[in-house]
């Protein structure tokens, strides 16, 4: 059965001060790990390019982040089905884009700062954070609409849980200290607030 994830380790560093990475970890407990243990799942997932999980949720995290600003989820909902679908896949497509670009901005800057990662698990998880931490506001949004204050205060505090595991993961899959680590992720913190947030706050 061929690996969904790809061929195997990206490679291997061996300056990392914690413990050595562990074997690939299923999608399911990739997943559930970012959000319960991160730490451990940063670890052992620092050496292993992410690429199926990455794309699958961005891809629909980006589809059904269209309903969670009011305008365009009217515009969409009031529309025939032969004009919704193109529009949401379309939204879709373009959230992977934007995910690829800056995990790309956010594995530059690490490496720009001392870190030692590799590519491909940076932008991966990069983008499964991005994807997975703005999800409860998302939920809410698509019921609530954005402009709902409880909404808006839960994409304030999904916007700092984001950092703080951009910051995590940095560390860990770069091996740096944890200021240079939010430093590599700010522009793409930044991007998320203005683009997803200022959007419906």
């Amino acid at each position: 059965m061929p690996d969904p994830y790809g061929e195997g380790a990206v490679y291997q560093a061996g300056s990392a001060d914690g413990p050595p990475a562990g074997p690939r970890l299923p999608w399911k407990q990739l997943l559930s790990g970012i959000v319960l243990r991160p730490t451990a799942t940063f670890w052992q997932m620092r050496d292993y390019a992410v690429w199926g999980p990455a794309l699958a949720v961005t891809f629909l995290y980006g589809a059904l982040a269209l309903f969670g600003f009011d305008q365009a989820r009217d515009e969409t909902i009031n529309a025939t089905i032969s004009a919704a679908i193109p529009y949401v896949l379309t939204t879709g497509v373009a959230f992977v884009i934007g995910g690829l670009i800056m995990g790309a901005v956010t594995h530059t800057l690490g490496r720009q700062l001392g870190g030692n990662g590799a590519w491909q698990p940076t932008v991966g998880l990069s983008m499964l954070i991005m994807s997975i931490t703005d999800a409860p506001r998302l939920l809410f949004a698509m019921f609530l609409g954005g402009e709902n204050a409880f909404v808006q205060i839960l994409g304030w505090a999904t916007w700092l849980g984001a950092g703080a595991l951009f910051t995590l993961m940095m560390s860990r899959s770069h091996d740096l200290p944890w200021p240079k680590a939010l430093g590599a992720s700010a522009i793409q913190l930044i991007a998320l607030l203005s683009i997803i947030k200022l959007g419906t706050i």
